[in-house]
This record gives structure tokens, C-alpha cells and sequence, in this order.
């Protein structure tokens, strides 16, 4: 008990630091979202490698292309996210990019032959619907912003895809470091259209990349401490600190019918889980 306990206070502090995460992404709207994703990179980067040098972890890897390939997916996933955050309410940006894990699961299906329950497919719909509901009665998300965060939400389908192949092959650091790398070369291919930061902005400009990076440490080890299934509700409370940041920072909020949406999401995510533990249960 003492174990599962260890590991639950380990991903809500995890959790917390990913939607301090968003609302700081939120709070630099003002700037192009590219350079968004470099600080968010650059914020970590400067933390892990001189700590991969130190501990002489490998920074190549065994399987550069395939770390490139998740990379560059992943730099798309956080990209259309941060323009969609730009555009819509922080809670409904944070809660369809979950549809990320149904994605992910339907592209193990095509590719890596990973079974999906009849209890799976069922979520998967509950999901959808949820943000149909979302879209249909939440007038502030217009079909280019619900568009940007389905892309993060595929793509992220797809990171989850590649780490899963590659979490065995290559340490977690070196997985990281890449993407933190691959995010800052794009983000500098978009210098032209950044500017300095406002006084008001610099607390977001030098917390994004913290913020992410504690969100990344205490995540993983919540899951070297504790099940996926005991861990995986947990995870939606990153959603329930970004309605409140969202409510108290930005103003933002929800009729009854979105709130509903939202909630749809979260139901069917939480189904998807329990029915992935149930298939693999003898």
C-alpha cells in the first residue's frame, strides 16, 4: 500500500506540473507558437543533457531514425496543440488532445497487431461523442481549432506508438533529449517571427520548459512505483487542474452541455483503460 501510494502522489504532482505546463503555453499566446515550443524545449534541454553527459548516458541511441521519426511526430503533436490553446479554452484544448491514447490504440491495431476489446471500441465512441458534444455547444471552438488539436491528438496516438516500441530499446532520457533537440531546431526555423518577451510574460518564459520537465520526471516515477491501472484515473486530474487554472487565470467558463462533453471524454478514456486491463487479464 505504501508503494501505490508513493506512486500516486508522484503523478498528481505530475499532472499538476503539466497543466502549469499548458496554462503558461496559454499565457504566451501572444507568441508565435513555435517559439512556444522552443521554450518549452529549450527550458528542459538545459537540465537533462548536461545530466546524460554527466552519468554518461547514450545521446545517439541505438535507433537514431526511429528516435528522429518520434521526434518529428512529436513536435507536430505539441505544435497544433499550442496553436489550438492559443484559440480555444485551456479545459476543452486539454481534454480532446486525451483522445490521444485512442488513437494511439487503433494505430497499434493497424501496425504493431495489438488486440482491442469489444469494451475498448465502445469507449472509443463514448469518447468521440464527447467531443462532438464539445464542438456542437461550446461556440468559442471553431472547426480550424478543433482541427489543430485533433492533429496534436493523433500525432500524440502516434508518440505513444513509437515509445512504446522504443521504451525497451533506448534509456527514457536519450527518447527525451531527442524530441527536446528536434523541437528546438524547428522552433529556430521559425526565428523570424518571435519577439521578446513582455514583462508580464517572463515568469511562463522561464517556467514552461521547469514545469514540463518535472511533469515528465515525476511521471515516470509514478509508474516505477505503482500499476498503470491504479495510476491511469489519476492522470485525468491534470484535466480537472486546467478547468480551475483555466476558470481563476483566463475566465474561462463552461455551460452545462460542454461541461458534458468533457466529462464524455473522460468517461470513455477511463473505460478504455479498464477494458485494455480486462483484455489482458487471464
Amino acid at each position: 500500500m505504501k508503494v501505490i501510494s508513493k506512486g500516486i502522489i508522484y503523478i498528481l504532482v505530475a499532472t499538476l506540473s503539466f497543466a502549469i505546463m499548458n496554462a503558461m503555453a496559454k499565457d504566451l499566446s501572444g507568441m508565435h507558437p513555435l517559439q512556444v515550443v522552443f521554450l518549452r524545449a529549450f527550458g528542459s534541454f538545459v537540465f537533462i543533457f548536461p545530466y546524460m553527459l554527466y552519468r554518461r548516458i547514450d545521446i545517439v541511441g541505438n535507433n537514431p531514425k526511429l528516435l528522429l521519426a518520434r521526434s518529428v511526430v512529436g513536435v507536430i503533436s505539441l505544435a497544433t496543440f499550442f496553436m489550438g490553446l492559443q484559440r480555444i479554452p485551456l479545459g476543452s484544448a486539454v481534454s480532446i488532445r486525451y483522445l490521444g491514447p485512442i488513437f494511439g490504440a487503433v494505430l497499434a491495431w493497424l501496425y504493431l497487431k495489438e488486440k482491442v476489446s469489444l469494451w475498448q471500441w465502445i469507449s472509443f465512441v463514448i469518447a468521440f461523442s464527447g467531443v462532438i458534444v464539445i464542438k456542437g455547444f461550446d461556440l468559442r471552438i471553431d472547426y480550424l481549432s478543433l482541427g489543430l488539436v485533433l492533429t496534436s491528438a493523433f500525432f500524440l496516438g502516434m508518440v505513444f506508438v513509437l515509445i512504446r516500441y522504443l521504451s525497451d530499446k533506448e534509456h527514457f532520457l536519450t527518447i527525451i533529449n531527442y524530441f527536446m533537440v528536434v523541437c528546438m531546431l524547428v522552433g529556430l526555423c521559425f526565428v523570424s517571427y518571435w519577439r521578446y518577451p513582455l514583462p508580464d510574460e517572463w515568469n511562463s518564459v522561464i517556467g514552461i520548459g521547469i514545469f514540463g520537465l518535472f511533469g515528465q520526471a515525476f511521471m515516470t516515477k509514478a509508474f516505477q512505483h505503482a500499476e498503470t491501472s491504479v495510476l491511469a484515473p489519476f492522470k485525468y486530474m491534470e484535466l480537472v487542474y486546467a478547468l480551475i487554472m483555466g476558470y481563476l487565470f483566463f475566465g474561462e467558463g463552461y455551460a452545462l452541455l460542454p461541461m458534458l462533453g468533457i466529462l464524455l471524454i473522460i468517461a470513455g478514456m477511463v473505460m478504455n483503460i479498464y477494458g485494455k486491463e480486462k483484455k489482458t487479464t487471464p
